[in-house]
């Protein structure tokens, strides 16, 4: 799905920005696409690293049915490289594993318990394509909703094509989406693409939040996260959800601190002096701006701790107290 043959059975895939071109016997950056004798082949069709049943929240997607469940579904591999990866034991790894899950199965255990949405999530969407697509639309069919958790790497045609069955998606910046940090840190040479991505999957309807991971040591920056800030407002708008992220160390990048809460909240105060009305901090449980406030009065309608739901303040899609409308999907 989506790639083109070359010469010398080369083939040239077309679903992420880093649009591989793959000798023959070779995979591509993501470790699980390959091309046999000229065709390209998804290795991870129906295996499942992970699943399970999450609080939507832990997406996060807070304005996106709120306390509702999302099976969540992952397999092996990811295309960046990035040395802070919190789930790099999966989306790192190259041995092709997982327990066999055909899409009717996932859909059957995603009604049966009830579950508003598939997540596909924990590793990167865009290199499990194919399986994603034939998921979304049985999920479809039985009134289930589709999100993606992504790093926005995934190319025009692969949105074009899964357009009308994703109806949600977490964009997850690192470091401010700031060009030198994802070089240094993700080996990813050009951030312009998930800007571009996000701003189709805008134009496109789907509902989207956005997350900023805070690493310490090259991703906390203040200019670079104004920047960042004034780009978002820019392309999706002031109504759009950021989540400011606490990093905490792992994989290989060990040797640092976990963002200091003072840094996030002072973040966070950028973020609402650029304009933007739905900003939380994550990672914090506890933290009053774990809470939605309404941008008109400021109370608090949707009381959180963590990821649980305490109380909801919501008239539909309104203010209770002020009546205003809130950016909300319920």
């Amino acid at each position: 799905m989506l790639y083109n043959k070359l010469d010398s059975d080369k083939v040239k895939c077309n679903l992420c920005h880093f649009r591989c071109v793959i000798a023959n016997g070779k995979r591509g950056i993501c470790g699980v696409r390959e091309n046999r004798n000229g065709t390209l082949y998804t290795l991870v069709y129906g295996k499942a690293i992970s699943y399970a049943i999450d609080p939507i929240e832990k997406k996060p997607l807070f304005h996106f049915y709120p306390g509702s469940t999302a099976f969540s579904i992952a397999t092996i591999g990811c295309n960046f490289k990035c040395i802070f990866c919190d789930n790099w034991v999966i989306s790192q790894d190259r041995e092709i594993k997982g327990e066999e899950l055909l899409p009717e199965e996932i859909v059957y255990m995603a009604k049966k318990y009830e579950c508003k949405c598939i997540s596909y999530t924990y590793t990167e969407p865009t290199i499990f394509f194919e399986y994603a697509y034939d998921t979304a639309k049985l999920a479809h069919k039985e009134g289930i909703f589709n999100t993606f958790v992504t790093n926005g790497y995934m190319t025009f045609e692969a949105i074009d094509l899964i357009n009308g069955y994703l109806d949600a998606a977490t964009i997850d910046f690192k470091g401010s989406g700031d060009p030198d940090f994802y070089k240094k840190f993700c080996k990813v040479p050009d951030v312009e693409p998930i800007f571009q991505s996000l701003s189709e999957m805008k134009r496109k309807g789907i509902f989207i939040e956005i997350t900023d991971l805070i690493v310490t040591g090259g991703g906390e920056s203040k200019e670079a996260f104004k920047k960042f800030i004034k780009k978002i407002v820019d392309i999706v708008g002031d109504s759009v959800p950021l989540h400011i992220l606490r990093f905490f160390p792992s994989y290989m990048y060990m040797n640092t601190t976990s963002t200091p809460i003072t840094i996030l909240e002072e973040f966070y105060g950028i973020a609402k002096d650029f304009g933007l009305k739905y900003v939380y901090l994550g990672n914090v449980p506890g933290h009053k701006y774990e809470h939605t406030y309404c941008p008109n009065c400021n109370n608090i309608v949707i009381k959180r701790i963590g990821f649980e739901i305490i109380d909801i303040k919501l008239k539909g899609r309104n203010c209770a107290y002020c009546n205003s409308e809130i950016n909300i999907i319920i």
